[in-house]
């Protein structure tokens, strides 16, 4: 990510359903234009049951979809994360993919979000939500929603952004600006305290982003390749090359080392290039054992995705490490992204390290 994402933490709402998070200011009030006033009106007839708020107020939490085909539901994904991490850059991606997005949704409002796009007789088929944890009550209202539209068969998807804590205060330095929790105490108190809060959600998560090491192009890349297709896949994997030297990549869900290969690197005629070029590619796949390791990895793979399949994971990434993140993981990923897509799994060619050195 970028430094700028942690101001993009603190803008205004995406989307032409943005304006459901935010209230107008008191003293715009008296002038309303009618047609903002019967909105306001059609949106609380729509709230049943009650649960508190942090104002004391009452909103619903029920979905009401009496009479509307299963079919009308809206998709849902829920994106979270930390302050600073790139929600709002990925809010974006997927308004421009045609979603009706709405930024700081309290947790609370999200069946009722649901239900309004079920009564939009397919207007609205598809809704983001960005939720953070400014609202005291998050948890307590998020697991009641989540387990509302569980119950009433909601397809539904968390996307978590991670980042490191390096990175965080990097950005938040950079826009000159608190962590929201941070109090009268230093950014990394805010972080730490808001990882915390966050654990059990990003546990929860469909899909979790690192951000770290990624820019704004590469996070919309990233949002891309999950959900610019008009057909859910079965699976989708993510396969990375990185270097141990710089550390694992938080977000794996499986890790490869091929340090077991001789290093291209010791090849004078081949350290400049890196694991594209097809003189590197063959000098590691003629190395003893790397052809059979490709077989058998790949075969391995076939197993675990269908027990992910099975168990309704539909993200996977794959880390394939070597000592700089230059020639032996390049190469490989690129090699193995090819048989996962030969056997029907749609994937991503992510080189985290490769031009770092």
């Amino acid at each position: 990510m970028t430094e700028h994402d942690a101001r993009e933490e603190q803008q205004q709402p995406h989307g032409p359903g943005a304006g459901a998070a935010h209230e107008a200011p008191a003293h715009e009030a008296p002038h309303a234009a009618p047609a903002d006033e019967a909105h306001r009106k059609a949106g609380e007839d729509h709230l049943a049951g009650e649960a508190p708020q942090e104002d004391g107020a009452q909103v619903g939490t029920g979905i009401e979809t009496a009479g509307v085909p299963d079919a009308a539901i809206p998709e849902l994904v829920i994106i979270s994360g930390m302050s600073g991490a790139g929600r709002s850059t990925a809010a974006k991606c997927l308004e421009d993919l045609g979603w009706f997005v709405v930024d700081n949704l309290p947790p609370a409002l999200i069946p009722t979000m649901v239900e309004l796009g079920a009564r939009s007789q397919g207007n609205v088929a598809r809704i983001a939500v960005v939720v953070d944890v400014r609202g005291r009550r998050f948890f307590d209202n998020l697991r009641e929603s989540l387990a509302d539209l569980e119950s009433k068969h909601v397809t539904r998807r968390i996307v978590f952004l991670e980042s490191s804590d390096e990175a965080l205060v990097r950005r938040f330095e950079s826009v000159r600006r608190p962590h929201p929790l941070q109090g009268d105490g230093r950014i990394v108190d805010g972080i730490d305290a808001e990882r915390e809060l966050l654990r059990e959600l990003r546990g929860d998560a469909d899909l979790v982003i690192d951000t770290s090491s990624l820019n704004v192009h590469e996070l919309r890349a990233k949002m891309d390749a999950q959900f610019a297709g008009e057909e859910e896949p079965e699976l989708r994997a993510t396969v990375m090359s990185f270097g141990f030297k710089y550390g694992l990549p938080v977000d794996a869900d499986l890790v490869v080392d091929m340090r077991f290969l001789p290093n291209p690197h010791w090849v004078p005629e081949l350290r400049p290039f890196t694991g594209l070029n097809e003189e590197v590619a063959a000098y590691v796949f003629n190395q003893p054992g790397a052809k059979e390791f490709l077989d058998r990895y790949a075969e391995l793979l076939q197993l675990i995705a269908a027990g992910y399949r099975r168990e309704g994971k539909r993200y996977v990434t794959i880390a394939v490490g070597c000592t700089g993140g230059k020639h032996r993981s390049v190469a490989t990923s690129e090699k193995l992204a090819a048989r996962l897509a030969s056997q029907g799994v749609e994937t991503v060619v992510v080189h985290r390290d490769m031009g770092r050195e």
